[in-house]
């Protein structure tokens, strides 16, 4: 079941779910819209990533006020916003359509497992033809939390929990790969 703004305030005023900062407009009436951070990540042209050796070459920058992602340019991004999942409410992180409709897409692999903790990385692509400038603090995306059926066995303890900033792909330390 997908929660409405009033279960989710209730769950933020409780410390159940946690969105810092969080500016009570960015709550919407079915998920709560996260801002572009000020960190992104592009990786350098040249190179194989072998995804048994990690995410290769990637450079990581700061950015202040805006950016611009070049038509079918791939990088990473964060958001502002620091979460924390409680253990049995998952989210998805959806691409707004304001953003998609311009050639945008906004990924993140598009779920976030519940007792997740950290900022969520973004993978960005411009399908479109022309440069996007992109500001630091904008919304870019939204999530959309649902909970789940039963308390799990396990919650999120991955290698991405508690990530700060753009964080690439951890995929070598994926165990069908040792």
């Amino acid at each position: 079941m997908i929660l409405s703004d009033k279960t989710i305030k209730d769950l933020l005023e409780r410390g159940e779910l946690v969105i810092d900062p969080l500016d009570p407009e960015q709550v919407q009436c079915s998920s709560v819209d996260l801002r572009l951070g000020s960190e992104i990540g592009r990786y350098e042209e040249g190179h194989t990533i072998d995804v048994k050796r990690g995410a290769g070459k990637i450079r990581v920058y700061r950015v202040e006020g805006s950016f611009e992602i070049k038509p079918k340019e791939f990088l990473l991004a964060t958001t502002r916003e620091y979460i924390k999942l409680p253990p049995n409410v998952t989210a998805f992180v959806e691409g707004r359509s304001s953003l998609g409709r311009l050639g945008l897409f906004i990924e993140n692999a598009g779920w976030v497992d519940a007792g997740f903790e950290g900022q969520i990385t973004l993978e960005l692509y411009n399908a479109n033809s022309v440069p996007i400038r992109l500001y630091t603090g904008m919304r870019i995306c939204q999530l959309v939390f649902a909970r789940l059926d039963a308390m799990p066995e396990r919650v999120y303890s991955g290698k991405y929990q508690r990530q700060r900033g753009v964080t690439p792909s951890r995929i070598e330390m994926d165990q069908d790969l040792r």
